[in-house]
């Protein structure tokens, strides 16, 4: 038996003493408001702890210390780039489609906190056990562009709307390897819901018993989520020497901090999704004929499984940042459609074989 530390218990207590002192409306509403600012709580924080990460990271990528100077260790750092974001004045270009301009950041931010809806974080720990999850998660993550475009256009700059433009192509080439490599594993499990298929990898993680097909489709998966992300080394949408900073070169202030936060969100999405559909989720290490190893691992608490194989999957982003040089866009969009596609096409028809079969796990 797993033992695992579950929140059912402490959700329900909240709810009983709400219902102790308010109407059932109003406890639906209370509820609501303390889930809103506890995710918002999560992402600034993990936000927080990515920067800090990405450039520590970095730092020891090339041979040199990071951050020092602000709190231990420059811990404070990002702290402090939020303060100088606050203090500074968000500016409109003249020219530019005020509505548009505006909105652009929210429409990014938005649809990032929206995906965070069906994640499960612990047992019992989960907003919204959605039978559809992972189809909601890419459903959603897909509307993101939208804002990124308008950000291009809006802004009334040649550079911008480059940049809005190729992050367009970039996102909406890569979801489509990206999503078959999560489908391969939807075959194995037969279940869209976020839940089950963390449930379903309780003898083993679908990347280790779903055999050479699950491997690619994790490969697959995690160069295509980079490339969605418009990370180096496929920042063409970014590129610094070309676009100055592309899709939002004109934002200044707390409109770009909304588009810097959206993307450390989008990163952590990501991230969950790699953990929860491939690497078991909540779900502890086990091997096969090792008890006594395996009730050690049992007693490790489930929140931390999730977040130590999050963080493993932001450190596989970060680590492709330091290491590969940018692309071009023609071989960018050449390493989607000419290799990743066909071969996830390929890897989707072995998996369906494997899963008739009965040959995985």
């Amino acid at each position: 038996m797993i033992l695992m530390i579950g929140f059912k218990d402490i959700t329900l207590w909240i709810h009983q003493m709400l219902s102790g002192y308010l109407n059932p409306g109003w406890v639906v509403a209370s509820e609501a408001l303390l889930v809103g600012l506890a995710m918002i709580l999560l992402v600034v924080i993990m936000a927080v702890a990515m920067i800090y990460m990405e450039r520590k990271v970095a730092g020891f990528m090339q041979l040199r210390l990071g951050p020092m100077r602000v709190g231990l260790w420059g811990s404070m750092q990002a702290f402090a780039d939020v303060l100088k974001l606050l203090l500074k004045e968000c500016l409109t270009p003249n020219g530019a489609d005020k509505l548009l301009f505006s909105l652009a950041p929210f429409v990014v931010l938005t649809v990032s906190f929206l995906a965070l809806a069906p994640f499960s974080f612990a047992p019992g720990l989960q907003l919204w056990d959605l039978n559809i999850g992972v189809l909601y998660i890419s459903a959603v993550s897909s509307i993101g562009v939208i804002g990124i475009l308008m950000a291009g256009w809006s802004s009334n700059n040649k550079y911008s709307l480059l940049g809005g433009m190729r992050s367009g192509a970039q996102i909406v080439s890569y979801e489509l390897s990206a999503g078959l490599s999560i489908i391969a594993i939807v075959i194995m499990c037969g279940s869209l819901s976020i839940h089950d298929i963390i449930l379903s990898q309780s003898d083993g993680w679908w990347i280790f018993k779903g055999h050479l097909p699950a491997m690619f489709a994790f490969v697959v998966f995690v160069i295509a989520s980079t490339a969605e992300l418009n990370r180096a080394p496929f920042d063409l949408a970014e590129a610094e020497q070309e676009l100055t900073a592309g899709f939002h070169t004109e934002y200044s202030g707390m409109q770009f901090a909304m588009f810097f936060l959206a993307e450390y969100t989008n990163m952590f999405i990501v991230s969950m999704v790699g953990t929860t559909v491939f690497l078991g989720g909540w779900m502890p290490f086990h091997i096969v004929g090792f008890e006594a190893f395996n009730h050690l691992m049992d007693y490790v608490p489930s929140f931390i499984w999730f977040f130590g194989k999050t963080f493993f999957i932001l450190f596989l982003i970060m680590w492709f940042r330091w290491t590969f040089p940018r692309m071009r866009i023609d071989q960018l969009l050449k390493l989607e459609w000419k290799y990743l596609l066909p071969l996830s096409i390929i890897n989707i028809v072995i998996a369906a074989f494997i899963t008739i079969m009965g040959w995985h796990f």
